[in-house]
């Protein structure tokens, strides 16, 4: 699942990695699938919100293309996702950490369609349910039933409490984590050191309804001690941003995907008439 539009000549190739990354064609598909998910597992991960305590060592082996056992052990800790890989996995014939599957986690597209409805709420059921009211899961499930699908965005806007946090009038703080927590787009307008110009949209809270706002500028980090998530960037180009952090260059099929998708989750959410469980669940 790639992108094939042509990349310009004029790119900004990050300072060489600790350690030659291998050939793309030498690395199995599920260390393909790993190295795909720590680009955007890292922020948080880093900041200590999720995944186990190796932030550093994940940087490293994103940046150098370095997968292995040890990578699928740090994927694999990441409580919160790693459940979707599997539901994800089951419903196309798969690895958890096939790349399509973990594309389709980050990144959305037509794959998630084959994902969601009854077999979604089951999964959601087996995960959640024991530790919810009957109430609360039903909430939880309403937003599947309004078009939610086992992707990433899913988890932060319907599974995470923010929403609910939203509606209750406490807006500044939710807001912030909302948007910095889920997978979004923008465009590099200038690139400065080891941070970027980007161009996105933001959430915005209008009315009890979560929306996005027109472009606006932001700075993003690329690069630390010379080591990035994204292999290369360039202005005018389309990236992907976690938290603070810009993950991965995407061209037109990716970005159409992440949007739709991301439209699409914010319109299963809108719809509820109820927020999700009071409690962060991972």
């Amino acid at each position: 699942m790639t992108d094939t539009a042509h990349r310009p000549d004029q790119l900004h190739r990050p300072h060489a990695p600790h350690r030659p990354a291998p050939p793309a064609g030498d690395l199995a598909p599920t260390d393909k699938g790993a190295l795909l998910f720590g680009r955007y597992a890292f922020p948080p991960n880093d900041l200590g919100y999720c995944g186990p305590d190796r932030a550093d060592e994940l940087l490293e082996r994103v940046s150098a293309g370095a997968s292995g056992p040890g990578l699928e052990e740090v994927v694999r800790a990441f409580e919160g996702a790693w459940p979707y890989l599997e539901h994800i996995g089951e419903c196309l014939g798969r690895a958890p950490l096939d790349p399509v599957v973990v594309e389709t986690y980050w990144l959305g597209g037509p794959e998630l369609d084959r994902c969601g409805g009854a077999s979604f709420a089951s999964s959601l059921e087996e995960r959640f349910r024991p530790r919810l009211t009957r109430l609360e899961f039903e909430r939880l499930v309403a937003a599947v039933t309004a078009g939610g699908t086992p992707h990433h965005n899913f988890h932060v806007f319907a599974v995470y409490p923010w929403v609910g946090l939203l509606r209750n009038g406490h807006v500044d703080g939710p807001l912030e984590v909302l948007d910095k927590c889920r997978i979004r787009c923008g465009q590099v307008l200038s690139i400065e050191g080891d941070t970027a110009l980007v161009e996105s949209r933001h959430l915005v809270w209008e009315n009890g309804i979560l929306s996005l706002a027109p472009p606006t500028a932001e700075l993003a980090r690329f690069r630390r001690d010379g080591q990035t998530l994204a292999p290369e960037i360039r202005p005018g180009g389309y990236v992907t941003l976690h938290w603070d952090w810009i993950c991965d260059w995407i061209g037109p099929m990716r970005l159409t995907r992440l949007r739709n998708t991301t439209a699409r989750e914010i319109a299963a959410v809108n719809s509820c008439a109820y927020s999700a469980p009071a409690a962060v669940l991972s």
